[in-house]
């Protein structure tokens, strides 16, 4: 008994030393990376940068080597042994898997599938831009499995480039909403907080980013450094009270941007902290 509440209060205390490196977490923020932005390595390396980076939440891209021994790629097609093996690699890290995409599925079959993996993998955001035509009965799935499918804002011209085309399709079903990349948006020459005001409500996950010049062709740089208006984007999520995953997604210096975006994190919390 001694040697369990020992125990019980080591972890109680790991986790209050984690909150308070971790402000963003009392908004009810999970402040994570996109496992994309190691693409050059497999997923079980991405894991490992991504914790270096003082970051605990992560969202899975499907076409990434699984790596760490294990054969295949994250897609949700992966069976039953191999999503055992990624929950491991993933608890050996004190990582949660919050978000999976950008993704797509080709009918309701498929997109069943891909519920019944984000389920059995704990995920919470779906991220992915689908065709409209698929919209009614993704909606529907995820009712049935609550969780959440967000619309991702590739540049313009994808289709849902601009906030609008999201409001269009996703009606009042809570479910449905935003993946809201801040970086396409200025690279569409959009302005994020009027984007974010436009969403409220909406917005169910970020892909969080800050570029160089508010230009088409531009590259990613340490937040609070660029165009992006970060401070600004921080208020608008805390007016808002949102609650959700913020993915780093850090397109730049792909062979070791891991320091730029530990920066980038020790950035967001000061600016959070203001």
């Amino acid at each position: 008994m001694k040697k369990a509440f020992l125990l019980l209060c080591t972890v109680l205390l790991m986790g209050n030393l984690f909150a308070q490196k971790t402000p963003e977490s009392k908004s009810g923020w999970m402040l994570g990376a996109q496992s994309y932005s190691f693409r050059l390595f497999p997923f079980s390396e991405a894991l490992r940068k991504i914790d270096s980076c003082g970051l605990k939440y992560v969202e899975a891209f499907p076409t990434q080597q699984i790596g760490g021994g294990i054969a295949g790629t994250m897609n949700f097609t992966m069976d039953a042994d191999t999503r055992q093996a990624v929950k491991k690699l993933l608890k050996d890290r004190g990582l949660t898997l919050v978000a999976y995409g950008v993704v797509r599925a080709k009918d309701e079959a498929e997109w069943k599938s891909l519920f019944e993996f984000a389920k059995e993998m704990g995920i919470r955001n779906i991220n992915t831009e689908p065709d409209v035509k698929q919209i009614s009965y993704i909606g529907e799935l995820a009712k049935k499995y609550k969780i959440n499918v967000a619309l991702h804002n590739h540049p313009k011209p994808s289709h849902y480039w601009h906030p609008d085309s999201v409001l269009s399709v996703i009606g009042t079903n809570p479910y449905l909403g935003s993946c809201s990349d801040i970086g396409h948006w200025v690279r569409s020459g959009l302005d994020p907080v009027e984007c974010l005001k436009k969403l409220e409500g909406h917005v169910l996950g970020m892909h969080f980013k800050d570029l160089e010049e508010k230009a088409p062709k531009t590259h990613d740089v340490v937040w609070g450094t660029g165009v992006c208006d970060i401070p600004a984007v921080i208020a608008e999520l805390k007016r808002q009270k949102f609650k959700g995953p913020i993915s780093a997604e850090y397109e730049y210096k792909w062979e070791n941007n891991g320091p730029e975006i530990a920066e980038s994190v020790k950035n967001f919390r000061a600016i959070y902290l203001k």
